[in-house]
């Protein structure tokens, strides 16, 4: 199928009596005419069909910790392969990686990378997943799919760190494909995804309760703290109360902090008391595993037995310092079963990122 220049037939839209065509990949459903793109940006119209313009078309290769993803209970201290293109479907005024997400075109991506060239990568540089990250997957979920099915074949895991702001139809396909997933879930009120994110709260409530549920993805949950918009005491013991009773105590909750960044300039970066008092209402409501990020703190970075206590991973930032889990992903004190997907690493891959450039196919 051609895929020059990165466009590559899109999969899920329908013509509409009115004349214009209608993306079904995710809540926003943009109506367009010849010639327009969605909100998302690579996804355009071209005569009576739509085409994903960002395959093949890359940015930002680079080998990271898998906790910088963050995911803290899928193969602690292995590596990933992490790239993005350009884009998003929703409009964060916080947006940490706005330079790729909010690019206005794809000249931005100067590398091109078939998926057998990444999964390719991957195997080279001994990373033992593929992280579609930066932007959010979901709007290039033909691309990411196909990466995937080379990845598998190479025994690569594959990772998708997305906002969840996707249709039921898509998202069981995309989701089939991937092994892992941190979703953000950006605030707990449908006004703060109103205003600061351009988007809705329950499309992404949908989309953590089916993974958790209707899913062998593993999952893990990432809440950005900011200053007077979603840190409020009522705002979290809402989230987490909702969190316990519809994804249960055993998914992986991080609480990180902002930093200005984008159009959200006038807040001034999380003190970590605020993460510290959310971690300690998330682990009263009684959720296991609560974790922090964008900060230094030994006990927001640490994975404890959740019966005993006994520390059991220990990390200082992305590096791990010590792994005391058993072969079969259990307590050693107690013989507690911590959820996730374990190995003891071979080697920790600590702090690094290490920037990578794929082999072009030709």
């Amino acid at each position: 199928m051609n895929t020059s220049g990165g466009r590559h037939p899109a999969r899920w839209w329908h013509p509409r009596n009115d004349g214009t065509i209608q993306c079904d990949l995710c809540p926003r459903e943009c109506r367009l005419h010849e010639g327009q793109h969605g909100a998302c940006v690579i996804r355009e119209r071209s005569g009576e069909a739509l085409f994903l313009n960002a395959y093949g078309r890359s940015s930002g290769f680079c080998i990271d910790p898998i906790e910088k993803k963050p995911l803290n209970h899928f193969f602690p201290g292995s590596s990933v392969l992490s790239f993005g293109t350009a884009g998003c479907n929703l409009a964060c005024k916080f947006c940490q990686n706005w330079d790729i997400s909010k690019a206005r075109h794809t000249a931005r991506l100067a590398t091109e990378a078939s998926p057998e060239a990444i999964a390719q990568a991957a195997l080279a540089h001994g990373a033992r997943s593929v992280a579609f990250t930066y932007n959010d997957p979901v709007i290039f979920a033909e691309y990411a799919m196909d990466v995937a099915e080379a990845c598998h074949a190479s025994d690569i895991c594959t990772v998708a760190v997305t906002a969840g702001y996707i249709q039921p139809e898509p998202r069981s396909a995309f989701f089939a494909c991937m092994d892992a997933a941190n979703v953000d879930l950006k605030g707990f009120s449908d006004s703060f995804y109103t205003h600061l994110c351009g988007g809705h709260l329950a499309p992404v409530l949908d989309t953590l309760v089916w993974l958790r549920h209707q899913s062998s993805t593993w999952l893990e949950v990432t809440t950005l703290l900011i200053p007077d918009a979603n840190d409020s005491t009522a705002e979290i013991e809402a989230l987490c109360q909702w969190f316990l009773h519809e994804l249960g105590p055993e998914v992986p909750l991080h609480f990180t902090a902002f930093h200005p960044s984008y159009k959200l300039l006038d807040r001034p970066a999380t003190p970590l008391a605020t993460l510290l008092r959310a971690r300690q209402i998330a682990l009263a409501e009684g959720l296991l595993y609560v974790y922090l990020g964008n900060v230094q703190s030994p006990e927001g970075s640490c994975t404890d037995c959740p019966v005993c206590h006994s520390g059991l991973i220990r990390r200082d930032g992305y590096a791990i310092l010590s792994y005391q889990l058993t072969s079969g992903a259990c307590c050693p004190n107690c013989g507690a079963h911590i959820a996730g997907h374990f190995a003891a690493p071979q080697t920790t891959f600590g702090n690094r990122r290490m920037p990578v450039q794929p082999g072009r196919d030709h």
